[in-house]
C-alpha cells in the first residue's frame, strides 16, 4: 500500500515536469527543482535509503552531465566565432543559381550538422540564413524551413552525440559512433532520401513559385548579412578543428575524452580578447556563456527515475513489457518504438528517454532478447516521435518561433503538424520494416 502510494505521488510529479515544458514562458528548470524537493522528501519518509544524500549522487550520470557542458562550450565557441553562419552563407551563395540543388544542400547540410550539434543550435543558425537568401531570391522560404525542420529530427539517428537524448543512451549501453553508423546509417540514408525526395516532389515543387512578401521592416537583410561574414583564416581553422573533433569522436570510445580533447583545442584555436586588448586562451570566457539550464534539469530527470526505481514504478512497468511480449522480439521492438515515438511527440523526448533507459535494459536482460534491433527500436523511437507534433521538438519550436517573427506566411503551427506528423508517420513505417530486417539478418 505504501509503495503504491509512492508511486502515485512520483508519478504526478512526473506528469506536472512533464505539462510544465509545454509552457514555453515557465523557467521549467525552477519546477524542476521543486518537483524533486516534494518527490524525495515524501520518498524519504518512508524508504530509508532516500534520506541519504550520497545515493542521489551516485544516481546521476556525471559522464553524460560533464560532457554536456564540454560540448556546449565547443558550440559557443563556433557561435562566437561564426563558424556555422559562415558555413551556411557559403553554402546558400554558391547553389543559389539552383534552387532544386540550394533545397537538397541546404537540407543535407543542415541534418548533417545536427548529427554532430544539438538541432536547436541547427535551427538558429540556419532558419534566419534560409529566409533572408529566399527574400534575396524572391521565393517562397517555407519549403525550406519544412524540409531542413523534418530533416534534422532523422541526424540523431546517425551518431550517439546528435542529441542529448542519444548521449544518454549510448553512455549507458556503452554504444560508440561506429556502432551507430553500422546499425542505424542504412536507416538514416534511406529515410533521409526518400524525405527529400517526397518533400522535393510534393512542397517544393508546388510552393516554391509563390514568392515571401517583405520581412518586417526592422529587419535590415544587408546588416544581417554583414553581421554573419567570417574572415577566411577564421573559418579555414575552425572548419579543420570541427574534422578533427568529428574523427575523436568516432575513433574514441568515451564520449567525455574526445569532448575534452576538442575543447582543448577550439580554445587554443580562437584566443580571446582581454581587456587590455591582449588575446589569451581562455576556456572560463566560454564557459560563462553555456546555458546550463538542460544541464541542471537532466540531473533532475535523473533523480526522478531513481525515486521511481526506489518505490517500484520502473520494475511494474518491466514486469508489464516482459509479459506482454517476453516470446516474441518483433513485438518487443515494435512495442517500444511506437511507445517511445508517441510519447516523443507529445512531449519533450529528455524525459521519455530517462525514464526507458531502465526498462530497456532489463528487456536486453531477458535470455534469447538480441539486444540489437531493441536499441534500434528504442533510439529510432525516441528521435523520429519529435516530427509527429511541434511541441515535441525544440527544434521545430525554434523554426516555427522565428519564421513568426521573420514575418514568413504558410509556416505555421498547423502546416507543421500536417506536414511533419505524415512524415513522421512514414518514418515509423520505415522504422519497422528496418527493424523486420534487422531481426531477419540477426536472428
Amino acid at each position: 500500500m505504501t509503495n503504491a502510494l509512492l508511486q502515485i505521488v512520483v508519478i504526478i510529479c512526473f506528469i506536472v515536469l512533464v505539462i510544465v515544458l509545454f509552457f514555453e514562458k515557465l523557467d521549467y528548470l525552477i519546477y524542476s527543482i521543486a518537483i524533486i524537493v516534494v518527490a524525495g522528501l515524501f520518498t524519504a519518509i518512508f524508504i530509508p535509503e532516500a534520506q541519504y544524500l550520497e545515493n542521489y549522487f551516485t544516481a546521476i550520470e556525471w559522464e553524460i552531465v560533464f560532457f554536456l557542458i564540454t560540448f556546449f562550450c565547443i558550440v559557443e565557441i563556433l557561435k562566437e566565432n561564426g563558424f556555422f553562419h559562415e558555413l551556411a552563407r557559403r553554402l546558400v551563395n554558391r547553389y543559389k543559381s539552383n534552387l532544386r540543388k540550394l533545397f537538397y544542400i541546404i537540407c543535407i547540410i543542415s541534418t548533417l550538422t545536427a548529427a554532430f550539434i544539438e538541432d536547436l543550435s541547427v535551427a538558429i543558425i540556419f532558419v534566419p540564413i534560409i529566409i533572408l537568401s529566399c527574400q534575396e531570391l524572391e521565393i517562397n522560404s517555407t519549403p525550406f524551413l519544412l524540409g531542413m525542420t523534418i530533416c534534422i529530427n532523422l541526424a540523431s539517428t546517425l551518431t550517439p552525440f546528435g542529441s542529448a537524448e542519444n548521449i544518454l543512451i549510448a553512455n549507458h549501453f556503452n554504444l560508440s559512433t561506429l556502432w551507430f553508423i553500422v546499425n542505424l546509417g542504412l536507416f538514416f540514408v534511406i529515410s533521409t532520401t526518400l524525405t527529400l525526395f517526397l518533400l522535393d516532389q510534393f512542397v517544393l515543387t508546388k510552393e516554391i513559385k509563390h514568392p515571401t512578401p517583405g520581412m518586417c521592416e526592422d529587419i535590415e537583410r544587408k546588416e544581417v548579412f554583414q553581421q554573419i561574414k567570417v574572415d577566411d583564416k577564421t573559418f579555414k581553422k575552425n572548419f579543420y578543428g570541427f574534422i578533427i573533433l568529428i574523427i575523436l569522436l568516432i575513433i574514441i570510445p568515451s564520449i567525455l575524452i574526445a569532448g575534452l580533447i576538442g575543447l582543448v583545442i577550439f580554445v587554443l584555436l580562437n584566443p580571446v580578447k582581454d581587456k587590455k586588448g591582449k588575446s589569451r586562451r581562455n576556456v572560463s570566457h566560454y564557459l560563462r556563456k553555456v546555458d546550463y539550464k538542460l544541464i541542471f534539469f537532466f540531473i533532475c530527470l535523473f533523480i526522478l527515475v531513481y525515486l521511481m526505481e526506489l518505490n517500484g514504478t520502473i520494475k511494474f512497468i518491466e514486469d508489464f513489457f516482459v509479459q506482454m511480449t517476453t516470446d516474441n522480439l518483433f513485438l518487443l521492438c515494435l512495442m517500444i518504438l511506437i511507445i517511445t515515438s508517441l510519447l516523443s511527440g507529445f512531449m519533450d523526448n529528455a524525459p521519455v528517454t530517462i525514464m526507458f533507459i531502465p526498462i530497456v535494459e532489463i528487456l536486453i536482460g531477458i535470455e534469447g532478447v538480441n539486444a540489437i534491433p531493441l536499441l534500434i527500436a528504442f533510439i529510432t523511437g525516441i528521435n523520429i516521435g519529435g516530427n509527429f507534433l511541434p511541441q515535441g521538438s525544440a527544434c521545430d519550436m525554434m523554426t516555427l518561433e522565428l519564421a513568426t517573427k521573420e514575418c514568413v506566411p504558410g509556416m505555421n503551427y498547423k502546416k507543421l503538424t500536417k506536414i511533419g506528423g505524415m512524415f513522421a508517420l512514414i518514418h515509423l513505417l520505415l522504422a519497422i520494416g528496418y527493424i523486420i530486417i534487422i531481426i531477419f539478418l540477426f536472428p
